[in-house]
């Protein structure tokens, strides 16, 4: 089983940091379980390295272990050190006068413990590191600790870096690496559920199905996944219990913000600050008509994460349930709902596959803009006055515009081509350069039976084996 999956742009990016002139000060952070110390790890396989984790037992009790780490780094007796300058004092004496690295993981535990820490490394900085041929990484799962303790202009240590990278999770691509054997259908289900935090991913047994996965890893009392959700928050936001309600009104279909603030009693005017600390934290987003300005009143938002939509869904909604013992209960209603939840997830992952380099060239033009589509159908009957279209490419210099609809189930030749015309019909109400546009058409689904005749007739077309 592979453990470390496509890191490449993120290990050059350390690469060209570590063979740059003079000494080096990065920072690398993300969210819980998303691979940051492993990416160290590997970039720091092959080089000299002194690496030291931190937790939030505070500043004097991190220091004395630090100081032992370092000793035996350097096979030497601990030192005496009073303070970090002490100790940094030490480590550059002792260290390789080649280019070395000195990593502090977990940097943010000890900023929320001592709010002095950032002002005592930026002297650290200037006084025994900026100089010497040494690289700095300082790491941290907690973000907004680490944005406005390292990276905000209010930090000490505002402008000392050179340079940070904020790791994201991994696409739907890379699901399939880290379970030999399992094929394209379940990869979409496991990224559908677990998003792309390779922990998560790891916790999946490919020789049970999907369903006793949820059961023993998520909806399991004790299991890491189990209340995963609710330990992020806690960790990232004091007034987390406003946040949990957020994300119960938007896992009912709340998507507007009257609506979202109409659910979880937190006033309007107060909403863009709740929102926007949740888009920071990559587990909200917020998504507008493709062909519509970025500021349109119709705007949306959606839970960005896949676990986090899993989770609320139905883990948070259902928690009586599985501490009484009833995840029998639970488990039917998902897999009554199954196949809407994945189709869900299956729209995203579509939407990233196309973007991938060999799958640009099949499409007919090259865009600009890429999202989905919706709005109000003019003098049609109410309940049936709005249209919706998963995926609308476009290109706003030659007039080029791309429709796709996304299913997630299998399609018979006769089937793909209903689903098509339905989509030709819906187009019409799709009000973009309509007098000069080029337009075309597209599917994506499992299987697509004679696809290469919808491909023939001029149709995008794409299943699983393309991805």
């Amino acid at each position: 089983m592979k453990r470390f999956i496509n890191r490449t742009t993120e290990l050059s990016f350390l690469e060209r940091k570590y063979n740059a002139p003079g000494s080096q000060f990065v920072v690398i952070y993300g969210r819980r379980r998303v691979g940051k110390t492993e990416l160290i790890k590997q970039f720091c396989s092959n080089k000299t390295a002194l690496y030291l984790l931190a937790d939030k037992r505070g500043t004097l009790l991190n220091l004395e272990r630090f100081a032992e780490k370092a000793a035996d780094h350097f096979g030497d007796m601990p030192p005496r050190a009073k303070d970090f300058y002490d100790l940094f004092n030490y480590i550059t004496r002792h260290i390789d006068p080649k280019k070395s690295i000195v990593v502090i993981d977990e940097f943010s535990s000890l900023i929320e413990r001592d709010e002095t820490i950032p002002s005592i490394f930026q002297v650290i900085w200037d006084e025994y590191l900026k100089d010497n041929e040494i690289m700095l990484i300082l790491c941290g799962s907690t973000i907004s600790m680490m944005v406005e303790g390292v990276l905000s202009q209010k930090s000490p240590l505002y402008g000392r870096r050179t340079g940070q990278w904020e790791l994201d999770p991994l696409k739907a691509p890379n699901i399939m690496e880290f379970h030999a054997g399992i094929d394209a259908e379940k990869a979409v289900e496991l990224y559908s559920i677990f998003g792309g935090v390779p922990l998560y991913i790891l916790e999946f047994d490919p020789k049970k199905d999907v369903f006793e996965n949820i059961r023993d890893h998520i909806l399991t009392r004790g299991e890491i996944l189990y209340e995963e959700a609710e330990i992020l928050l806690k960790e990232e936001l004091k007034e987390y219990y406003l946040y949990i309600a957020i994300f119960e009104g938007i896992a009912k279909g709340k998507n507007r913000i009257v609506e979202i603030s109409d659910y979880s009693k937190i006033p309007s005017k107060d909403m863009p600050k709740y929102m926007g600390t949740l888009m920071k934290l990559g587990l909200i987003g917020k998504e507008y008509p493709v062909t519509t300005i970025k500021k349109s009143k119709k705007t949306r938002y959606f839970i960005k994460d896949g676990f986090f939509r899993f989770y609320f869904r139905y883990v948070h909604p259902n928690k009586t349930e599985i501490e009484s013992g009833n995840s029998d209960k639970v488990i039917q209603t998902i897999k009554n709902d199954f196949g809407s939840f994945v189709g869900t997830g299956f729209e995203n992952i579509a939407g990233d596959m196309i973007t991938q380099p060999k799958n640009l060239t099949k499409l007919p033009f090259i865009f600009n803009r890429i999202g989905r589509q919706w709005g109000k159908i003019r003098d049609a009957p109410k309940g049936r006055n709005t249209y919706e279209i998963d995926i609308v490419a476009l290109n706003d210099d030659t007039k080029e515009i791309l429709f796709i609809e996304c299913k997630w189930k299998s399609l018979s030749h006769g089937q793909a081509e209903t689903v098509l015309n339905d989509l030709v019909e819906k187009s019409h109400y799709v009000n973009w350069n309509n007098e000069t546009r080029m337009e075309y058409f597209g599917i994506i689904s499992k299987r697509i039976e004679k696809k290469d005749e919808l491909k023939k007739r001029g149709f995008v077309v794409f299943d699983l084996d393309d991805f």
